[in-house]
């Protein structure tokens, strides 16, 4: 019984602590990769209506991506990121009868948010490189 007792003060203290936890500073630091970046700021340019494709399309790139052994999503976008700020570049196909500044507006606005929401990130700059214009019967796999 003595030994039941003595384990219980051992672990009031260590309880109490845990109630607490709110409370307990742990510190580290975190790395988010370039690429992470990259891969949610497309998926946000590709979420702008009017936008088809990012990146250039060469015929290799397109079937490496269908077979899977490429990854689509960060292709067209680089990244420069430091602790709090982030520069990106990014390139991108727009659809025919879309108005490029009006579009591009709204891209660099969906990303900024983007970034800033996922990953804390002010954005200091968006270059955007329109690579080409699509037309609506010419994007493989788009129905409009």
């Amino acid at each position: 019984m003595t030994e039941d007792r003595v384990r219980e003060q051992e672990t009031l203290p260590k309880l109490a602590e845990l109630e607490n936890v709110e409370t307990i500073e742990v510190g580290g630091e975190t790395a988010i990769d370039d690429e992470v970046i990259g891969a949610v700021a497309g998926v946000a340019a590709r979420e702008v209506e009017g936008i088809s494709s990012l990146g250039t399309r060469s015929i290799k790139r397109s079937i490496a991506e269908r077979m899977g052994s490429r990854e689509q999503r960060a292709r067209g976008v680089e990244v420069e990121a430091g602790r709090r700020e982030a520069i990106l570049d990014i390139d991108l196909r727009v659809m025919y009868g879309y108005s490029i500044p009006e579009t591009v507006v709204k891209v660099r606005q969906n990303v900024a948010h983007r970034v800033l929401e996922t990953f804390g990130l002010v954005t200091k700059e968006i270059n955007i490189n329109v690579v080409g214009i699509d037309f609506a019967d010419r994007v493989p796999g788009r129905l409009d």
